[in-house]
């Protein structure tokens, strides 16, 4: 595992990209569009958001030019990203298509799927969801069930997806399913998987929500009855699945979704406690939350380096995921401690006691999406033996 974390400079045009940012934030926030919310990239979903950004090139930032994109990289892209979830903006629309999904066609689709898709998602006109994960099966991907078998002139995928985030508003998904058996008794699981681009609008495609704790429609199970594809509905080749899935995973492990997801509730801490006379335990108490984010932004800053130069980086995106995660669990445990007040959903929108009890209810999924902490350990656990 060779490391790609020595410090990380951003590029000389991130002071002044940082600033625009910014501006667009605080004309939106004065319009009322943004509240600051935690979890935004998961719950947030504002297609006009969306389209808005595109706008201004910051979605598809790291897709060529050719395709729509504005072939700025993915370290400008990551000061846009990071703006967005401190400000806790609806980014959530855009996200997998614009994260991992857009990404993902550029490397492994055809040159006409790279025509279809990419300037619509980097327009913010086209939204895709992640269909990898099903019951029973969770952060060991490679015991999928979902099957697609060949037609006459092309695929019939049957099976059913679980906790597939915007399956119930967005276009499309990118689905892992099995198209060939893995044989013998050391047979490679992950052999014989395949990615597809599948219409989430195809009438036997049948979705059921999965609410949240605090009653919010973001997960859904995705029934797919017998869903029968075109040839060019298949992303890759058949059986390079599991291959073009772990590329993917260190894009959606990596990124400061993974760590800045409470950060509104850390900073209407902060703004509360100004409001009081705070302690020097509480001051203490914050500034080490602020060391510990600092810290792991630099780790997940190094594998957006990794990833502009080329580099594989699924180990350590599993890293930042493990550390990030975590911290954000820790975050909303420490926000109680040192502010005691009472959390209520039903308090005012945007107001300290609504951010708590909304970052609380969330709290569960933070170190569960994108694949287990446990799961993670192990990758982490395999890379370290590797590199000995």
């Amino acid at each position: 595992m060779t490391s790609h974390h020595s410090s990380v400079q951003l590029p000389d045009k991130a002071a002044e990209l940082r600033t625009e940012v910014r501006d667009f934030l605080n004309t939106e926030r004065a319009a009322g569009t943004i509240t600051g919310r935690p979890d935004s990239w998961l719950t947030g979903w504002d297609p006009a958001f969306s389209r808005r950004l595109a706008e201004r090139g910051w979605v598809g930032m790291a897709l060529p030019r050719d395709y729509g994109g504005s072939g700025r990289g993915n370290l400008e892209r990551y000061v846009v990203i990071e703006e967005l979830l401190a400000a806790g903006a609806p980014v959530s629309a855009h996200w997998v298509a614009d994260r991992q999904a857009g990404p993902s066609i550029l490397r492994h689709g055809t040159e006409e799927q790279r025509r279809r898709f990419l300037p619509r998602i980097a327009a913010g006109q086209c939204f895709f969801s992640i269909g990898m994960s099903e019951q029973d099966s969770g952060s060991d991907l490679a015991s999928v069930r979902t099957r697609a078998e060949r037609t006459g002139d092309g695929w019939r995928l049957t099976g059913t997806k679980m906790w597939t985030g915007g399956a119930h508003v967005n276009d499309y998904a990118i689905v892992l399913a099995r198209t060939g058996e893995a044989t013998g008794e050391s047979a490679d699981r992950h052999a014989g998987l395949s990615q597809f681009i599948v219409d989430l609008r195809d009438p036997r495609i049948r979705v059921e929500p999965i609410r949240l704790l605090s009653g919010e429609h973001t997960f859904n199970h995705v029934h797919l009855d017998g869903v029968e594809l075109a040839d060019d509905a298949l992303l890759g080749r058949p059986g390079d699945g599991w291959r073009q899935v772990t590329g993917e995973l260190a894009l959606e492990r990596s990124g400061p979704e993974r760590f800045l997801s409470t950060l509104p509730l850390l900073l209407a801490l902060v703004g509360e406690l100004r409001q009081t006379a705070c302690t020097p335990e509480q001051h203490a108490r914050v500034g080490r939350l602020t060391a510990r984010l600092a810290s792991i932004r630099q780790l997940s800053l190094g594998v957006a380096a990794a990833l502009e130069a080329g580099h594989p980086a699924d180990v350590q995106a599993a890293l930042v995921k493990d550390l990030g995660t975590r911290f954000e669990g820790e975050l909303v445990n420490e926000a109680r401690e040192i502010l005691p007040v009472a959390a209520r959903f039903d308090a005012t929108r945007g107001s300290y006691p609504e951010l708590l009890a909304t970052a609380i209810l969330h709290s569960p999924g933070y170190t569960l999406r994108g694949g287990t902490n446990e799961i993670l350990r192990g990758i982490i656990t395999r890379g370290l033996e590797a590199s000995r």
